[in-house]
């Protein structure tokens, strides 16, 4: 299987150039396709059943690329996490995603939009973390869940 992540620039060249191939070999055949249309050589049906099936194809290859690649991130950042750390801290899973998005340097409403949740709401989870961690600024819960390795 091939490795479309490869590390560094020469990796980043080599995974470009071959999505750039595989466009062009999808848009050589849908211009086959067309030619052969044109010239009554296809019906409507097949023609149509033609690009439906390519761009289906397509479309779950990329698909299917851009999935491998996120839960790769998961992996990762889960390994460095200690549950026993965030059990002791007695954090919620909503209050552990309002922390990680801090982290990111989300505003509050950032992070309200975000999580689909209420600015108050998301003031409401950010006191409650300071008082769980000890904490009395963003920056310092952050700092401290990190040391903790309750987040990444």
């Amino acid at each position: 299987m091939i490795r479309l992540a490869a590390p560094g620039a020469l990796g980043r060249w080599i995974t470009l150039v071959l999505y750039g191939l595989v466009m062009a070999a999808v848009v050589a055949t849908l211009k086959y396709v067309e030619y052969r249309f044109m010239v009554k050589s296809l019906s409507t049906e097949v023609y149509i059943g033609v690009v439906a099936a390519l761009f289906t194809g397509v479309g779950l290859w990329l698909g299917s690329k851009l999935i491998a690649a996120k839960k790769v991130v998961q992996v990762v950042s889960a390994a460095m996490v200690d549950d026993q750390a965030i059990r002791s801290a007695g954090l919620s899973a909503r209050e552990l995603e309002v922390l990680q998005l801090m982290a990111e340097g989300l505003s509050n409403q950032e992070i309200a939009e975000k999580l689909f949740i209420s600015l108050p709401t998301v003031k409401s989870h950010s006191s409650s973390l300071f008082n769980k961690l000890a904490v009395k600024r963003r920056t310092e819960a952050v700092h401290k869940a990190k040391s903790l390795r309750i987040i990444a």
